[in-house]
């Protein structure tokens, strides 16, 4: 059974990170671009024809695999402060990237999503400490409300997902069911939008992105063989650089459109 397992493990971590990357490069250009031609309108992603909605949502495959090399990364690094330093550096390093598309609509009080990954790093490093209980959860709770704090992207629920994944890693059918109930309740919040769009996109993209979580989970779980490629430190670089750099490109890529009309 576990031969029969491990064979469909055929995907590296830096093969599943390229994987994701694709998809969220070209969901944001999308999504970014039309919401920053209507900057008065943060449901402006509903204004895109359903076809191009559809595909900048695919851009949600891209967040559980970086939630989940956050609690692989907790395992496997061999200087967990270093690698806690890094995520912290480079989300600053990405926030002015960041202003430049979502300071007009949401204005500064708003963060990237490394400062969640480097928020959930901190709630597994609290809650694999040897303080008490209490002392954990407090701990935890801290660090998912410094997301909500800061207002940096997946507020509160990106720490929940990486402790989820982190804390249920050697009970599949729990971890499974926490992610799941997670997911669901990220995707049923976005009724709250209903009667400010139309109905059937909002449900169309709701569909999306709970497809999109899970079918990231299952190719993690599936395909990911737990090794890493076959250039890891060009890869590490890499993925660190693209994040602040694709920010820059969508920006430049809407400066050369302009505006709509």
């Amino acid at each position: 059974m576990q031969d029969s397992e491990s064979r469909y493990k055929v995907l590296d971590r830096d093969m599943m990170k390229y994987m994701a990357i694709i998809p969220m490069v070209i969901g944001h250009a999308i999504a970014w671009i039309n919401l920053m031609q209507h900057p008065d309108d943060r449901l402006a992603l509903y204004l895109l024809p359903t076809r191009l909605m559809v595909i900048a949502g695919l851009s949600l495959f891209c967040p559980p695999v970086m939630f989940f090399f956050i609690a692989d990364g907790y395992k496997y690094t061999r200087d967990r402060k270093k690698y806690a330093l890094r995520l912290f550096i480079f989300a600053c390093i990405t926030q002015p990237f960041d202003w430049l598309i979502f300071k007009p609509i949401y204005g500064w009080w708003i963060s990237n999503v490394i400062f969640t990954l480097f928020f959930g790093l901190l709630a597994i490093i609290a809650w694999e400490s040897g303080l008490k209980l209490w002392q954990r959860v407090l701990l935890v709770i801290l660090c998912t409300a410094a997301t909500a704090l800061i207002s940096s992207d997946w507020i509160v629920f990106g720490v929940l997902f990486i402790l989820t994944l982190h804390i249920f890693r050697d009970r599949p059918r729990a971890r499974l069911a926490v992610y799941t109930s997670l997911i669901l309740v990220h995707t049923l919040l976005n009724l709250t939008d209903l009667g400010k769009v139309p109905t059937h996109k909002l449900l169309i993209y709701m569909l999306v992105m709970f497809s999109a979580f899970m079918a990231a989970y299952f190719c993690m779980t599936t395909f990911y063989n737990g090794k890493k490629g076959r250039h890891p430190v060009f890869a590490k670089w890499f993925f660190y650089v693209l994040y602040p750099t694709h920010y820059l490109m969508i920006y430049i890529i809407k400066l050369c459109i302009g505006k709509p009309g």
